[in-house]
């Protein structure tokens, strides 16, 4: 399948059971609401996605149950997120055989490789592979930041095609429209930024809180796409208190618990991390419950 680099695609959460088992049943009515709404994508394994506590046999669950149920309406995306260059071509090997459709990279973890050990890293994981690849750029989160001069040196592989945009320097779109126009797709990933991104030139949004609202993540998305952008940004102020949770350490727990409240998921979460608690919880309840209660009717678009 080729991958149109557009549109919304939700960084999905892992499903488990109180058991902390996949919970399949749970993560099926998710992604039904993620298509009904108009997804362009679906991201696994993402830092929403608890991707460091997954198992091989549970990482390769869900690409084929995903596979299964978006029935090629979408494209599959694998995030890989590894330690060593060899974990990280067999990461990508596998997901290709389970049949994701794309692979998003991250650079190595744990490890802070300098701008040379990391754009060899890359290269060597693009040249395993023959799926298209999005490097994941978030230097804030996972301390590597991939400069505009290392993405020269890794545009000679075809297969790398696209970035989620996660610096939080909003001019970097710019940079990169102006460096490398359509060569480098540009998908903003950084929730607090993305209408700002998208008026700026970005081609989608790889997105957190579109998990327990996805209608409203897609309606900005195609609104601003038709340059109804005052309509978008009426929706987005709504939108802002919630996906300010997307820039908190706790994402994962606030988003599950907002997935809660629009029943398309559930709280729990593979430990270490816990579901929310005392006053953190509290708070958090309180900006999904005050969003909830002034919920925009969204336009026809």
């Amino acid at each position: 399948m080729t991958i149109k680099w557009e549109g919304v695609m939700p960084a999905v959460t892992t499903k488990f059971t109180k058991k902390d088992t996949l919970d399949l049943s749970m993560f099926a009515i998710n992604i039904k609401a993620q298509l009904d709404a108009g997804v362009h994508g679906i991201v696994l394994g993402g830092t929403l996605g608890e991707a460091s506590t997954l198992l091989y046999d549970e990482k390769k669950t869900l690409i084929e149950t995903t596979v299964d149920l978006v029935n090629k309406k979408v494209p599959v995306l694998m995030n890989i997120a590894e330690q060593s260059t060899k974990a990280a071509i067999l990461a990508a090997e596998a997901a290709e055989k389970q049949g994701a459709n794309g692979l998003m990279l991250l650079p190595p973890m744990r490890y802070a490789a300098c701008s040379k050990e990391t754009v060899t890293y890359i290269s060597e994981v693009a040249k395993s592979t023959s799926l298209p690849l999005l490097i994941y750029n978030n230097p804030v989160d996972y301390k590597i930041e991939i400069s505009l001069k290392m993405f020269d040196a890794l545009l000679k592989y075809d297969n790398i095609q696209a970035v989620k945009e996660s610096t939080r320097d909003i001019t970097n779109v710019t940079r990169m429209i102006n460096r490398y126009g359509d060569r480098l797709k540009i998908m903003t990933g950084v929730d607090t930024l993305a209408l700002e991104s998208l008026i700026m030139g970005a081609s989608g949004w790889i997105a957190g809180l579109v998990c327990a609202f996805p209608k409203e993540t897609v309606a900005i998305y195609e609104l601003q796409k038709v340059g109804r952008i005052q309509e978008a940004i009426a929706i987005y102020r709504w939108f802002m208190p919630l996906l300010e949770l997307d820039i908190n350490s706790k994402l994962v727990q606030n988003i599950k618990l907002a997935e809660v409240y629009t029943k398309i998921g559930t709280e729990f979460v593979r430990p270490p991390r816990l579901p929310l608690f005392g006053a953190e919880r509290i708070q958090v309840q309180h900006i999904i419950e005050t969003a909830l209660k002034s919920r925009p009717v969204l336009p026809n678009y």
